[in-house]
């Protein structure tokens, strides 16, 4: 497959004034201009490239520095440049990727802030990236600087350059995914370029034979939570860029790499179970300190675009002082975020109003019990917005006289019956992914974006293709349905076999449940927490419980000390029991025998003078002794 060269274009003449030092005797020259070829083909031929040694390794290849040799009938070139040369994939998924490189070759060079291409070639069956050489890299230069860290005036102005060029890519629907310093290069005029165009992203879908590069796309320390299982925790999306932006940011003004000295397990735990957060340095400008504090959301929607991140940048530049330290020391603005519904700023200005639109009262992020509908579905028939890019909408209400003026940031736009954030299931039968998932965007045509379990990416179709689904919130109780014999992800039983049962923890972007069992004792290092499907779940309450058996054994859902609780107070009970008992029985045999003696007693004095209770005979014998004893 070796590079096609077009037919040269004709030469185009024209006509210029030459100054020889009198402007009043200026003389005409005819010049003619030959249009250099272009490429037709990203395609390289491997004999050009002529590989000198290694001069990087990364967790999807090596990268070489080479020289390319380009030659017409008119012109001979050679160009040095880098060449990253992936690690070997199977044919179909060398195809595959190939696919997807020549769609997108020459977009590629229409980008501003990305490294250019060369093309693309195959050595020795490896897929071989060919683009500009560049000397040096942001990363070489932090590594080069007293005190490892860049003045803050040059961390805005490289962000500013390079979250553009991000942008430019996401406008593509490309993901870079391997944001790092040493894959931000600088050019002649020291400004920055990406060094990657989203390979990670091309790599989604591709079996990949090395083991490591199985449990990531893209490099430990800069990895968003859903980049490390995309199809479990994910789906990536553009946001998932603002994560490793905001890491780089925090290594460039720090000179700290995130999570320096950690192995990859531990990281993982860190960022995916733990949920940590990189530090972000204290002092900055207010709208800087809040944009990279929103890059750190573990839930992406929750994160700033890179829109937001350029906005946040531009502005804080008037705050940065010449000698590269910035005012306002000691200030900490963390991400804003509204406590009564759960969403960031950077999420409610993702989607802007316009007139005509239908809206609602927006739902609580993941809440237990929607709250009040203070605007029900209505026209959007005016806006009032200011500098934030917030503001007022005039709603008008059917029965109501007058619209009513609302915060843009308390309502949701309704499109054809959805919202984002609505839990909404296919239509038919879905086999490759959950046929539940979570609504991340509609637009007013009916296209939709979802988030499923089982997809890497975002799910793309049409409203119609949808229908609403039952929503599930944090702290509500879940167990797998009766007839699912083989769950999506592993699940405890009960000692009888039965499944237990579970209190949901978080709901992650595309539907997945996080579970944790309260009523299940754990020791040790074994992990309580298990995620779930919410296609194969089911709720449970004591409105669903038919009896008071199956209601006590919800009871003992809410904390594995409920039996032996339970236990302890049944046998305190049946000992307070037997001890009232035993007294009860104890003081009647008491009496029983207190009362036999008196009666005993009482015998005894009356048998002197009262004899009734005697036989006759014997009454007799007694009276004539007492007869007897008087004589005498």
């Amino acid at each position: 497959m070796d590079e096609q060269v077009g037919k040269a274009k004709p030469a185009v003449s024209f006509e210029y004034e030459l100054f020889e030092g009198d402007p009043d005797h200026l003389r005409t020259v005819v010049a003619t201009l030959t249009p250099t070829l272009t490429p037709t083909s990203p395609w390289i031929d491997p004999a050009s490239l002529n590989f000198k040694y290694r001069i990087g390794r990364g967790p999807f290849g090596d990268v070489w520095l080479a020289t390319r040799h380009q030659s017409a009938e008119d012109y001979e070139e050679y160009h040095e440049v880098a060449v990253k040369m992936l690690h070997p994939l199977k044919e179909d998924d060398r195809q595959e990727f190939v696919r997807k490189f020549e769609r997108l070759f020459f977009k590629f060079r229409r980008v501003y802030g990305v490294g250019w291409l060369h093309g693309i070639s195959i050595v020795d069956g490896k897929i071989c990236i060919a683009m500009k050489f560049y000397e040096g890299s942001i990363g070489d230069r932090v590594a080069q600087m007293k005190g490892g860290k860049l003045q803050l005036s040059d961390v805005l102005r490289y962000g500013i350059e390079l979250a553009k060029g991000i942008l430019d890519l996401h406008s593509l629907g490309l993901l870079v995914l391997n944001l790092k310093p040493s894959n931000f290069l600088l050019d002649e005029h020291d400004q920055a370029v990406l060094g990657d165009f989203g390979i990670p992203y091309l790599l989604l879908g591709i079996s990949l034979s090395n083991s490591d590069m199985v449990l990531r796309l893209g490099t430990p320390n800069y990895m968003a939570p859903e980049q490390w299982e995309p199809e479990v925790r994910g789906p990536v999306s553009f946001e998932t860029d603002a994560w490793g932006f905001g890491c780089c940011f925090v290594e460039m003004l720090t000179g700290v790499q995130p999570w320096f000295g950690r192995s990859i397990e531990e990281i993982y735990h860190s960022v995916v179970i733990k949920q940590e957060k990189p530090p972000v340095p204290n002092g900055l400008p207010p709208a800087l300190e809040n944009v990279i504090n929103g890059c750190f959301e573990y839930d992406f929607r929750n994160r700033p675009s890179m829109e937001d991140i350029i906005h946040a940048f531009e502005s804080s530049q008037n705050d940065a002082q010449s000698d590269g330290e910035w005012l306002g020391l000691g200030s900490s603005t963390p991400a804003a975020k509204f406590s009564s519904s759960g969403y960031t700023t950077w999420y409610l200005l993702k989607d802007r109003l316009q007139v005509g639109d239908i809206v609602r009262s927006r739902k609580p992020l993941n809440a237990r019990k929607p709250q009040a509908m203070d605007v029900p579905e209505g026209s959007v028939t005016g806006l009032e917005t200011d500098s934030d890019r917030d503001g007022f909408a005039l709603v008008k209400i059917p029965g109501e006289r007058n619209p009513v003026r609302v915060l843009v940031s308390t309502v949701e736009r309704v499109t054809s019956g959805f919202a984002v954030g609505d839990w909404v299931s296919l239509r038919g039968e879905c086999r490759k992914h959950s046929p539940v998932g979570i609504l991340h965007s509609i637009q007013r045509d009916g296209s939709v974006a979802v988030g499923f379990i089982g997809l890497e990416t975002l799910w793309r179709g049409k409203s119609s293709d949808l229908q609403m689904a039952d929503a599930y919130y944090v702290g509500e109780f879940v167990r797998l349905k009766a007839n699912v014999l083989s769950p999506r992800f592993e699940w405890p039983r009960k000692n009888g076999g039965a499944w237990t049962t579970g209190r949901i923890s978080q709901v992650l972007p595309n539907g997945c449940l996080v579970v944790r069992f309260p009523g299940r004792l754990v020791l040790g290092d074994e992990s309580n927490s298990f995620l779930a499907d919410p296609a194969e779940v089911e709720l449970v309450s004591f409105d669903t419980c038919p009896g008071v058996v199956q209601k006590y054994q919800h009871i003992e859902d809410f904390h594995w000390a409920v039996r032996p609780l339970t236990i302890a107070f049944g046998l305190f009970t049946a000992m307070k029991i037997s001890l009232f008992v035993g007294r009860n029985v104890s003081a009647k045999l008491k009496g029983r025998r207190n009362s036999m003696r008196r009666d005993g007693n009482s015998q005894d004095g009356q048998s002197g003078g009262n004899t009734a209770w005697l036989p006759p005979p014997v009454v007799n014998l007694f009276k004539e002794g007492v007869s007897t004893a008087s004589a005498r």
